[in-house]
C-alpha cells in the first residue's frame, strides 16, 4: 500500500491544503492519504492567538474531509498527542511500526522541500519515507526543484524524490489569511466547514454573532457539525425547502435556516445526545430512550435555540422532522418532506411521493408518513406514535 503523510500546523487548513491534498493524492496514486497537525512545530514558534491542539486537529479533520477521498483519507492526532516538538522523523518512525510494509510518502511544498535538509535528522527522513514536493504557483518551476533535488541525491543517495509543479493550484499565504480573517474576509479561501468552524469559535479574532447569522455565514456555521457524507443532504434539504415554501407560500428564510440546522446534532452518539437531553430538560418517552435515530430531532432543536437563536416555528419544524405529528404547521411539513425527499434521496418510489408534494402537501405528507410506517414495519422496527397520529390525523 502506497500512503501519504501530509504535516503542518495548519494554522488554518484552507483550499490550498485541500487542492494540493487531491493533487498529488491522485498523481502518487495513493492508497492513503493522512493529515498530521503538529503539537509544537520544531522551525518556528506558533503565533500568537493560535487556537488549541485539538482546535487545529478538529479544523484539518474537516478539511482533510473536502479531498473527496473518502476512506482513503484520514487525520491522525499522535503528533498532538505526543507533546513536545513534532519531529517528523519521529512521526515516520511511529508509521514505520504501523505500516511495516507499506510504502511512505512525505508531503510537501515548496517551502519546505528546499529547507529539509536543515530538519532534525534528516538522513533518517529519506531511510523511512519518500519525499513528494509540489510547487504551490506556477512560478515554482522544475529549475528551482532541480538544484535541490540534486544536491539532495549528492547527500542523501538512497533518497527517493518526487517533485511537481501543480497548476492552478490555490495559493494562500497562511499569516495573510489569519489577518484577514479577523478583518472579517479570508472566508472564500476556506473550506466551507472550516470556515463555519472558526466562526463558530470565534478564532482568529473574528467575531460572528451566532444568533443574528447572515445566510452566508449560517451555512458554513451549520455545514461545520456535521461529518463529510452528511453535507450534500443538508443542502439538498435546503433547496428542496426552498422550493417548498416558494410553492405553498411560506416564510422561504425559515425553511432555510430549519434546513440548514436540523441535522446539526446528527453525529453524536447516544450517550451525547442523553447528555444534551439532561441539559436542556428534554423529557423522552420509551422508545426514545433507545433509539438514537429519534433523538437528534430534539437535540438539534434545543441547539438551534439556544446556540442561533431560532423562534418557536423553526424550532418547532426541527423538532418534528423526524416523526412528523398530529396537524403539522405549514413549515413543519415544509421540512418533514424536504428531509424526506431533496435529490440525494434515492429509495423506491420516492420519484412518486416528489411529485405528490409538488401537486398537493397534505397528499405528500400522508403518503411519506405511510411509506415512513411501511418501511419500518417491514424491518421490524417500532414506529413513534407521533408518526401514526399524524397519519391518522391526515386521513381523518
Amino acid at each position: 500500500m502506497k500512503i501519504g503523510v501530509y504535516g503542518g500546523t495548519f494554522n488554518p487548513p484552507h483550499l490550498g491544503h485541500v487542492t494540493a491534498a487531491r493533487a498529488v493524492s491522485e498523481l502518487l496514486k495513493l492508497d492513503k492519504l493522512l493529515f498530521i497537525p503538529a503539537g509544537m512545530p520544531p522551525h518556528k514558534p506558533l503565533p500568537a492567538g493560535t487556537p488549541t491542539p485539538e482546535q487545529r486537529l478538529e479544523m484539518t479533520r474537516l478539511a482533510a474531509e473536502q479531498t473527496g477521498l473518502g476512506d482513503r483519507m484520514e487525520t491522525l492526532d499522535l503528533e498532538i498527542l505526543r507533546g513536545g516538538r513534532s519531529y517528523t522523523s519521529e512521526t515516520l518512525e511511529l508509521l514505520r511500526q504501523q505500516y511495516p510494509n507499506d510504502e511512505l510518502w512525505l508531503l510537501m511544498g515548496t517551502d519546505m522541500f528546499l529547507t529539509i535538509q536543515t530538519w532534525h535528522d534528516p538522513a533518517r527522513i529519506f531511510e523511512l519515507a519518500g519525499v513528494a514536493a509540489f510547487g504551490r504557483t506556477e512560478a515554482d518551476t522544475e529549475e528551482l526543484f532541480a538544484v535541490q533535488r540534486d544536491y539532495l541525491y549528492r547527500t542523501y543517495p538512497n533518497a527517493r524524490i518526487f517533485t511537481l509543479t501543480i497548476p492552478g493550484v490555490i495559493d494562500v499565504s497562511s499569516t495573510e489569511l489569519r489577518q484577514a480573517l479577523g478583518e472579517g474576509k479570508g472566508g472564500t479561501l476556506l473550506p466551507p466547514a472550516v470556515y463555519g468552524y472558526i466562526l463558530r469559535h470565534g478564532l482568529y479574532g473574528t467575531h460572528a454573532d451566532l444568533k443574528h447569522l447572515p445566510l452566508n455565514q449560517l451555512r458554513p456555521v451549520a455545514l461545520s457539525y456535521l461529518k463529510y457524507k452528511r453535507i450534500p443532504h443538508v443542502l439538498g434539504t435546503e433547496q428542496e425547502a426552498i422550493r417548498l415554501a416558494e410553492r405553498y407560500g411560506a416564510d422561504v428564510e425559515k425553511a432555510r435556516v430549519a434546513a440548514l440546522l436540523h441535522d446539526c446534532t446528527k453525529k453524536l452518539d447516544m450517550d451525547e445526545q442523553l447528555t444534551l437531553c439532561q441539559q436542556y430538560g428534554i423529557q423522552l418517552d420509551e422508545l426514545e430512550q433507545k433509539a438514537l435515530k429519534l433523538l437528534h430531532a430534539k437535540t438539534g432543536a434545543a441547539i438551534a435555540r439556544d446556540v442561533f437563536g431560532v423562534d418557536d416555528e423553526i424550532y418547532s419544524a426541527i423538532w418534528w422532522h423526524t416523526t412528523g405529528h398530529a396537524n403539522m404547521t405549514l413549515l413543519e411539513k415544509i421540512i418533514y418532506l424536504a428531509d424526506y425527499i431533496e435529490p440525494s434521496r434515492d429509495f423506491p418510489g420516492v420519484d412518486k411521493l416528489r411529485k405528490m408534494c409538488y401537486e398537493d402537501l397534505n397528499a405528500g405528507l400522508l403518503m411519506g408518513l405511510e411509506m415512513s410506517i411501511e418501511e419500518m414495519t417491514e424491518m421490524g422496527n417500532p414506529v413513534h406514535h407521533a408518526t401514526i397520529e399524524a397519519r391518522d390525523a391526515l386521513k381523518g
